[in-house]
């Protein structure tokens, strides 16, 4: 009788310790959520080389749909925040283009990712922003287009 009782407390314990971990799941050498994983699974259903990555902010997952590499990402809850991709520079908003020769003189228009926000979680960020890498000789620099193609410094690369 003893020993059913220790059975059973320690397969509860084993229980207990599988549930208050948030319903991680092992997937490709990282931990990622239960809900981020069913999400993705809804909401990406033909993508293909699916690769994810947990960082202590953030759940994301690099993967491939029509041929275009897209990076959704997922806070630690589960909860989708958003799409990148990158895109060519034609995407860039004329405005915001020129605003560029303008205000970065000398700079070449690099890398352009755009970014495409779940506004139902935070109905306070735009919908769809912009980065843009622009380079020069000495300097690199990141900035994000917003909505109505005005262009904030984001960050200093190099």
């Amino acid at each position: 009788m003893k020993k059913i009782f220790l059975t059973i407390a320690t397969a509860a314990l084993f229980t207990v310790n599988a549930f208050a971990d948030g319903g991680k799941k092992y997937d490709g050498g990282t931990n990622v959520s239960y809900i981020a994983l069913h999400g993705f699974t809804a909401d990406f259903a033909e993508a293909t080389n699916v690769n994810w990555t947990v960082t202590k902010n953030v759940q994301k997952a690099t993967f491939t749909v029509d041929g275009v590499q897209k990076t959704a990402f997922y806070n630690l809850q589960g909860e989708f925040l958003g799409t990148t991709q990158r895109v060519d520079n034609k995407a860039i908003p004329a405005k915001a283009l020129k605003q560029i020769s303008n205000e970065y003189k000398g700079y070449e228009v690099g890398e352009v990712i755009v970014y495409q926000a779940n506004t139902s979680i935070n109905d306070a960020i735009e919908p769809t922003s912009y980065f843009v890498d622009l380079k020069n000789d000495k300097h690199e620099v990141l900035v994000r287009i917003t909505q109505q193609a005005n262009i904030e410094f984001f960050q200093q690369v190099k």
